[in-house]
């Protein structure tokens, strides 16, 4: 999940250009922006897209709907676990992110240390957390999330290097959503090296680059699956970078002025839409011409439907639309969602360990919805105001 969407007011690369120091207006604050006509001037601010801070929150609550599944399922828990396709989101809104508010005069360590300080103090300690509920010296063999104890996947997970296993064993070693986290390594470790890249592109060129990297990785996918000897599987942080760069090319569309006016509820309409028709081809691949070739580009097309629906909510707050995501509580839940999804699914599995299932399938499971999600919301609230953001403040240091 990445923490560089939790405010959109990243510190970035030096290379950066002079027009993105931003702004904090109060949550809920209309945007103030210049006309549609006109793109950012070079010496002018970009607004802050505080209606992503929302946005997070639910693709963050998506996250957790899936992982439900496993304690109280609903009639609707096939369609359910495309909750896990919320990380596609954070991926996607981590490179628009970074892109939209990259500042210059920042150095490349600078920017380094400052990644650690958000994401690396809250991730230590819910890994410290986890290893009591996923690890035991003799794992029961009823509860198979429960891990035999392994220091060397820990030691990898500690370090943000597991994510380059495709081992299961390891991937999800340590707090199993942590395997995100060291795909969100990667790319804070490249995304200097990429804006100096591309930072004098314009809108063409960003939109350029959102087509290119999703048919290069579309094409990679196809060939691997037509050609399983001859191509490597590649590590999933190699694999999610077609996530992350979109976001990019979306950023630096958007920088050089593009507004497009897409109505939000359409958006949501369409994302909304694309992935029933991912969940019903995958369910009814006979009945669906070209369920197959859906199945094998999922990830590419969840890119293109969560990047559509960040264009729309963005650009609606760039032109100072109206925004029910910059509500207080939704923003307040978008900066605790990077807490909520490191912590949720260990409460969760917690209370599976001593209770089980809680029954079977059946909409009566909503009671458990509720109270694992307050319970989980409670804990990431506590753990931000008293030791993300604080660690956070401490750990960054000047500019």
């Amino acid at each position: 999940m990445t923490k560089a969407a939790e405010e959109n007011q990243t510190e970035p690369t030096q290379d950066a250009p002079r027009s993105a120091a931003v702004p904090t207006p109060p949550p809920g604050a209309p945007v103030s922006t210049t006309s549609d006509a006109s793109p950012p001037r070079p010496s002018g601010r970009l607004p802050r897209v505080e209606s992503l801070t929302g946005l997070r929150w639910w693709a963050a609550f998506f996250v957790f709907c899936h992982h439900m599944t496993q304690l109280a399922p609903l009639p609707i828990y096939d369609f359910l676990k495309y909750g896990v396709s919320g990380v596609t989101f954070f991926f996607v809104l981590s490179g628009f992110v970074l892109t939209w508010s990259a500042q210059p005069g920042t150095k490349i360590r600078t920017f380094y240390r400052r990644r650690f300080a958000r994401i690396f103090p809250l991730y230590i300690l819910t890994l410290v957390a986890a290893f009591f509920v996923f690890y035991r010296v003799d794992p029961p063999a009823a509860m198979p999330w429960i891990k035999p104890v392994s220091l060397t996947a820990l030691a990898l997970s500690g370090l943000l290097l597991h994510g380059w296993s495709n081992n299961p064993t390891v991937l999800y070693a340590g707090n199993p959503a942590g395997w995100t986290l060291s795909v969100e390594a990667f790319f804070y470790a490249y995304f200097p090296f990429v804006w100096r890249l591309t930072r004098r592109l314009k809108t063409a060129g960003g939109l350029i680059l959102c087509v290119a990297v999703i048919v290069v990785s579309g094409a990679y996918k196809l060939a691997l699956f037509h050609y399983k000897t001859q191509i490597p599987i590649l590590p999933q942080p190699v694999l999610h970078s077609v996530a992350f760069l979109f976001g990019i090319g979306l950023a630096i569309a958007l920088r050089s002025g593009w507004k497009p006016r897409i109505p939000v509820w359409f958006a949501f309409l369409v994302t909304g839409g694309g992935l029933y028709v991912l969940w019903y081809s995958g369910s009814h691949p006979a009945n669906f011409p070209g369920a197959v070739t859906m199945g094998l580009c999922q990830k590419e097309i969840l890119t293109l439907l969560y990047g559509f629906l960040i264009l729309a909510v963005a650009a609606r707050d760039i032109r100072g639309g109206r925004s029910l995501l910059r509500s207080r509580p939704l923003v307040a839940l978008g900066q605790w969602s990077y807490a909520f999804y490191l912590v949720h699914a260990t409460i969760m599995y917690a209370i599976k360990e001593y209770h089980g299932i809680a029954g079977p399938i059946g909409w009566s499971n909503l009671t458990w919805y509720a109270g694992v999600l307050a319970l989980s919301i409670f804990a990431s609230a506590v753990l931000y105001k008293l030791v993300e953001h604080p660690m956070e403040r401490l750990l960054r240091g000047k500019r």
